[in-house]
């Protein structure tokens, strides 16, 4: 049985002055309240940093140029998540477009290899007989891999975004906007931008020598819809950068103008393309995509994005969404599991969760460990078995750096990881099963000495009350423009006094209400989703985002409740 969820209640303060130029108030609100001191809800192309400030971005295109107009073989690296696969499948599309007669994609599987260009997937590249090895979403700690690539004589160019270690791969070029010395504006590119950024450098490097010369050049930008999907799917910060990539993808979306992969996806989830969010990528196409690198292989997720046509995308699409459908119930039992392990004790009193069991798969304890993190406001971390190794996924609150911290750890206690790797929010390692003791004790003693108390205290970060005349169409639909929403740019939240006239289940897992306010003429619909337990009193404090309910003729604001306001 899962309640409300109720935390305390702090209201976000003006971070800018308000735009005058923006006409809707309550909008106006929110952007200054997200420290916004320019607007253009237009979201041009022409805003985009541009491809040259990144460091080695040239050398590193002039590698792919010189490979497709040499006919060499190249082979494109990805990974096995939605960011990976859409960037595998951006490259693959746009290097045939540019002209590349050659060029072939290989990812790992997840229980088999694991995460990255390992040396023993470096060994599978070399089959291929590639002249040039082209990663998307990883390289930046394949020293192994690359070594070996580079040993057989291969060159080898590295796309990424994650954090690198204290050595760099031995590549020929790296493109990455978070190495060493890199200055680009944007840190926040997800892989699929990175490898956007660098097509975009390898197309102009093919303008300038004259290959396009009497006909039309490829247009990168209808192959925005990859970008913007996987950039919401892989949770990188929203920035004013990400934030044009994702509007204008999600715009194509809209018009009609998807590859018919997405199209298929979007279908197969029950979306409206015309209505399409960002919210829908990430919670809708981006799981679907994803499950296939859980539970099967990425290959099917690539051969949907890649789809030449709707009767190609269609049954791809069915099959992802079958796959998704065995992950949610996989995920259902497992965060189950956890809940009862937490319950009976295991990390009850302790500054983060670090658990494992043998039941886990390696694909889902991500999803676990987010869980997790969302319903106790702690650093989460959840191993699966895999053979002689427990994988790990960890997810963080905000405040607490789990990379840097995971880094710290491996310094003060070498060997007991064996690798590890990723964010400020999200991190994956190995151990050994004997080593869970020591990791555990070790892990929970360094979240004692570094996140403080008030880190660990949920709070509601609200836009603040509406008035009664924002309950209203014109409302939603300018806050839906002044995205869009997400990671790091949080979708507005807002919160009120209501009184609970109706309450019911529905679904076996979502609450759905009728509430009255002081001001409105009639009552609001609203539903809490995953809330299976009626709510007391009636008399209620709810946090909010405003919604539009399309079943309805005409369509009337809903209210999506995010949970409810803690009695200090």
């Amino acid at each position: 049985m899962a309640g409300l969820m109720r935390r305390r209640l702090r209201r976000r303060q003006p971070q800018a002055e308000p735009l005058a130029q923006i006409a809707d108030p309550v909008l106006r609100r929110v952007l200054s309240h997200r420290g916004l001191a320019r607007h253009n809800l237009d979201y041009p192309l022409a805003d985009l940093l541009p491809w040259c400030a990144l460091q080695q971005i040239e050398p590193a295109a002039a590698l792919v140029v010189e490979a497709i107009r040499q006919g060499q073989r190249i082979l494109v690296v990805g990974d096995y998540d939605a960011d990976g696969a859409t960037g595998t499948a951006l490259a693959l599309a746009v290097l045939r477009e540019l002209g590349a007669r050659q060029v072939d994609y290989l990812v790992p599987d997840r229980v088999r290899l694991g995460y990255g260009l390992s040396a023993a997937l470096a060994e599978l590249a070399l089959q291929r007989s590639p002249d040039l090895v082209l990663t998307v979403d990883n390289g930046i700690s394949s020293l192994d891999g690359i070594a070996r690539l580079k040993q057989a004589g291969i060159k080898v160019v590295v796309t990424d975004h994650h954090l690198p270690g204290e050595v760099l791969p031995a590549a020929d070029a790296i493109v990455n906007p978070n190495q060493p010395g890199e200055t680009f504006a944007s840190r926040a590119l997800a892989g699929v931008g990175v490898m956007f950024y660098l097509l975009l450098a390898v197309r102009q490097q093919l303008i300038d020598a004259g290959v396009f010369a009497g006909r039309a050049v490829p247009n990168m930008a209808r192959h925005l819809d990859l970008v913007a999907l996987g950039t919401v799917a892989d949770l990188v910060p929203l920035d004013a950068n990400n934030r044009i990539l994702v509007e204008q993808g999600l715009r194509r979306m809209r018009a009609g103008l998807a590859r018919p992969g997405i199209k298929a996806l979007i279908e197969i989830a029950g979306r409206v393309p015309a209505q399409l969010k960002a919210s829908d990528l990430g919670f809708a196409l981006g799981p679907r995509i994803n499950a296939a690198g859980r539970l099967e292989h990425m290959d099917r997720g690539i051969a949907c994005l890649l789809a030449d046509t709707m009767a190609q995308a269609r049954p791809l699409a069915i099959e992802l969404d079958e796959i998704n459908k065995s992950r949610q119930a996989l995920q259902t039992d497992s965060q189950d599991l956890a809940i009862e392990k937490i319950a009976a004790g295991a990390d009850s009193a302790a500054p983060a969760l670090c658990l494992s069991d043998v039941r886990w798969h390696e694909g889902i304890v991500g999803l676990v460990a987010s869980r997790l993190k969302e319903r106790f406001h702690r650093p989460a971390i959840a191993f699966a078995h895999s053979g002689d190794e427990l994988k790990g996924s960890a997810r963080s609150i905000p405040g607490f750096h789990l990379r840097d911290a995971l880094a710290l750890l491996d310094a003060r206690h070498p060997g007991l990881i064996e690798r590890f790797g990723g964010h400020a929010m999200a991190a994956g390692l190995t151990i050994r099963p004997h080593a869970l003791g020591p990791f555990r004790r070790a892990f929970l003693q360094l979240c004692e000495e570094l996140i403080r108390p008030e880190l660990l205290d949920p709070q509601w970060l609200s836009d603040g009350e509406l008035p009664a005349e924002a309950f209203a169409p014109a409302t939603i639909g300018a806050l839906q423009a002044g995205g869009p929403w997400g990671q790091a740019w949080e979708e507005p939240l807002f919160d009120g006094q209501f009184e609970v006239i109706e309450q019911r289940i529905v679904g076996g897992a979502h609450l759905k209400l009728r509430l009255r306010r002081d001001g409105l003429r009639g009552p609001l619909d609203a539903i809490a989703f995953g809330v299976d337990e009626l709510v007391e009193p009636r008399q209620q404090h709810l946090v909010f985002q405003l919604d539009l309910n399309d079943y309805h003729s005409p369509p009337r604001p809903q209210l999506i409740v995010r949970g409810g306001v803690a009695q200090d």
